[in-house]
């Protein structure tokens, strides 16, 4: 069986004491069992998190929270909502502008001044901020079937998996 989430978002991980990160609020999940691997639902949970198949109608799986998590991550490392106006006063999509610094250099510069939330810097390591940065891209990336599963994630983000540069998600392209 396979429980689809369907709100994965920062204020439904909770950490406990030993800041293990618990997932909550399971009011819209959806369980499915064993001989299905998709759900037809209609499109609830959190703008900003919903991946492409589940805006356009289509059977979601278990990969809708795989792109909620890597929205999700761009915003863990950045220290701001991905979608919020930034000095000059105009809206920036962080992921945009992250999946291009992360796949194609993004105009020079170092990683880590230019992605990581500055009151991190100093207690960040650029070879660990660059894996999370390639791996919230693949999470983000338009075709379900290019997205990482979790256990994998997981894998990654522990250092067990190397991990490519993904493409940039058709979905940023127009706006790179």
């Amino acid at each position: 069986d396979c429980i689809i989430h369907c709100d994965i978002k920062p204020e439904n991980i909770l950490l406990d004491a030993e800041l293990c990160p618990k997932v909550a609020d399971f009011g819209l999940s959806k369980l499915l069992g064993r001989e299905f691997s998709r759900v037809l639902t209609t499109m609830r949970g959190t703008r900003g998190y919903l991946a492409p198949e589940w805006i356009s109608g289509v059977a979601i799986t278990a990969k809708a929270d795989v792109y909620s998590y890597g929205m999700m991550l761009f915003e863990f490392l950045s220290g701001r909502r991905n979608s919020e106006p930034s000095e000059d006063g105009k809206i920036k999509f962080f992921p945009t502008w992250a999946a291009s610094v992360t796949i194609g250099g993004g105009g020079g510069g170092d990683i880590l001044s230019l992605l990581l939330d500055h009151s991190l810097e100093g207690n960040a390591d650029a070879e660990e901020v660059t894996r999370i940065c390639r791996v919230a891209c693949w999470c983000i990336q338009d075709d379900e079937n290019h997205r990482p599963s979790m256990g994998q994630v997981v894998q990654i983000l522990e250092g067990v998996l190397d991990v490519n540069l993904p493409p940039i998600p058709r979905s940023l392209r127009s706006v790179c």
